[in-house]
């Protein structure tokens, strides 16, 4: 998955604005651990892959999640004991010994599994909506030697990703049995340090960082539309979980017995959250940028 650039209200706002969206969103997935927030949450992702155009690139990360998230739930059902509702007896296992299912346990691993799904799709999502090149810009501030690093290292990966279907075709071109994964990791990199110096060759020649910006000088455009929108949305989902979680909102235990009311403010919070997650999509004015 990499970043393209489309006409989107997420990718009209700036980086550090994009960054915070994408995080406030994992920070309500980690403080709230109620179904139906966590749901929520999930629309709410649904609901901004939409509106920023990535469809594609948030099916693809939701089919790795989705095997994870099961695994998750699988391991909490087999290891966690907790529970008085017994759902399945599989008797004495060779590793874990007397094993009960118990429907807490599933709930509880269900939930476990929902938010690791969501977790990455947070990730997916700035992944595809988030301009790579400006949020590395946001720490050259810090360090300009790490924000070229950082540079190289992300633009390597894909270069190498490349090489290696190159070869793969190559190979298969060839009689004999295919090549394994092993043997293909070590033709591609074999390479990486040839490749590593003739770039850094590369931008020696080219005066890279050999000129001095005058101390404070720094480009900086006003702020759009889009980026106080989803400045304000990031407020508002960290604020909305963080006022949920005090105020128990959403309540959630599933040891010893599942407790998991969704009452009149539970259900309210839950809304407002995918509200105030999608509003900012409303406005498509000067996306074109």
């Amino acid at each position: 998955m990499t970043y393209r650039r489309r006409a989107s209200p997420l990718h009209a706002a700036r980086a550090g604005v994009g960054c915070a969206y994408c995080a406030a969103l994992a920070l309500a997935t980690l403080l709230l651990s109620a179904p139906v927030v966590l749901g929520a949450v999930l629309v709410s992702i649904a609901g901004a892959a939409v509106g920023a155009r990535v469809v594609p690139e948030m099916r693809r990360a939701a089919l790795l999640a989705l095997p994870l998230g099961l695994l998750v739930m699988g391991v909490n059902m087999l290891v966690a004991q907790g529970g008085l509702t017994v759902i399945a007896r599989l008797g004495d296992l060779p590793v874990f010994g007397q094993t009960d299912i118990t429907l807490e346990a599933t709930v509880y691993g269900a939930v476990l599994g929902l938010r690791a799904i969501a977790l990455i799709l947070c990730g997916a999502l700035y992944t595809a909506a988030v301009d790579p090149d400006e949020v590395l810009a946001l720490f050259r501030r810090f360090s300009f030697h790490s924000a070229l690093t950082a540079t190289l290292a992300t633009r390597m990966v894909p270069v190498l990703a490349r090489d290696a279907r190159r070869l793969a075709e190559a190979q298969r071109c060839r009689p004999g049995p295919p090549p394994s994964r092993a043997r293909l990791m070590r033709a591609t990199t074999s390479g990486v340090l040839d490749r590593a110096l003739d770039v850094a060759a590369a931008l020696e020649v080219r005066g890279y960082g050999a000129a001095r910006r005058p101390r404070g000088w720094r480009v900086s455009r006003p702020w759009s539309r889009h980026d106080i929108a989803f400045a304000v949305s990031a407020i508002a989902i960290v604020g909305l979980a963080v006022a949920a979680r005090a105020a128990n909102l959403l309540p959630f235990q599933s040891d010893p017995s599942l407790h998991a009311p969704v009452g009149a403010g539970g259900a309210a919070a839950a809304a407002a959250l995918v509200i105030c997650a999608l509003l900012p999509f409303a406005d498509r004015r000067g996306i074109e940028r």
